[in-house]
């Protein structure tokens, strides 16, 4: 499935801002199963400094700088994506979890730092183990195959948990979601981790997109999508298997990857630091469009 992707954050601020700097992730990633064929980063008004890199996860960050000021800032990152379903050997027949770890934690281990890296806390997945470790050891029983683990991880957050956007911030603690359960897509990805994490089983946080369906019998609006996140996990063998909490599902070709890291902290969308500006205002647009299927006569969502 090949998709056209429209990410357009705004800031309107109260007070001209004098110097602007932001770090921006909103260029999709190469992966196995993911092309991004082509992608354009533009900002109005223009940026004194641009500059694109990729970061020590590999994924493309940008840096830009806006020394002239602004009362309005507008970011707009447009790619185009093929996006492939990866192919999953049947649940039962992958590795042992706990087989997966104990070759992790071999020494010296016999994969990269950043595999070991996704076992340890990190500044938004604290060291819950004692909290949470009875729940994981549920999800997670001694020699069981790998896949069905995070079968049932999924089936656990689409039973116990509820979809809430009032109920959390961006700050709201791990340990809150567990005991409210409630919260939005990041939530779940961040308890998600931890689960795996109490149990030594690697997981990374996972930031991208997902394309969505209006309602039956109502028109998709242009705008509507939103930024989307879920966990990789690593599966020995099989390398690293993407799983979202939120929808109770394996990575399908409806989903496109950006970046990925320790958690949500580490890839952002957009954050920066601003010099003279009181308070300001945030609006943010995403666009999911099916190339082939037509935008022209849909509506634009407020």
């Amino acid at each position: 499935m090949r998709y056209r992707v429209t990410h357009i954050t705004r800031f309107d601020t109260e007070d001209r801002v004098s110097i602007g700097m932001n770090q921006v992730y909103l260029t999709p990633r190469q992966t196995p199963n993911q092309t991004c064929e082509h992608t354009r980063l533009t900002t109005d008004p223009p940026t004194t400094t641009f500059d694109r890199r990729s970061d020590y996860y590999g994924n493309t960050v940008h840096f830009l700088s806006f020394e002239r000021g602004y009362e309005h800032l507008e970011i707009h990152a447009s790619s185009r994506v093929d996006v492939r379903k990866p192919v999953l050997p049947a649940p039962e027949a992958s590795p042992p979890w706990d087989q997966i770890v104990a070759s992790v934690c071999q020494e010296p281990c016999p994969y990269d730092f950043h595999t070991r890296e996704m076992q340890a806390a990190s500044p938004r997945v604290d060291d819950l183990a004692e909290l949470i470790q009875p729940a994981a050891r549920q999800l997670f029983p001694d020699g069981e195959p790998v896949l069905i683990g995070l079968k049932r991880l999924l089936a656990y957050f689409a039973s116990e948990y509820k979809f809430d956007s009032e109920a959390t911030t961006v700050s709201t603690p791990t340990s809150d979601i567990f005991k409210k359960k409630r919260g939005v897509c990041q939530d779940f990805s961040h308890l998600a981790i931890a689960l795996c994490r109490a149990v030594d089983l690697p997981a990374r946080y996972v930031s991208g997109y997902i394309r969505t369906r209006p309602p039956e019998g109502r028109p998709r609006l242009r705008g509507a999508d939103a930024s989307h996140a879920w966990i990789s996990v690593f599966c020995g063998p099989l390398g690293w298997i993407d799983c979202d909490p939120t929808n109770n599902c394996f990575l399908g070709e409806e989903h496109i990857t950006v970046a990925w890291g320790r958690d949500y902290a580490d890839v952002a969308p957009v954050k920066g630091v601003v010099i003279g500006s009181g308070s300001h205002n945030l609006k943010v647009s995403v666009d999911v469009e099916p190339i082939g299927e037509s935008t022209s006569d849909l509506p634009v969502a407020s």
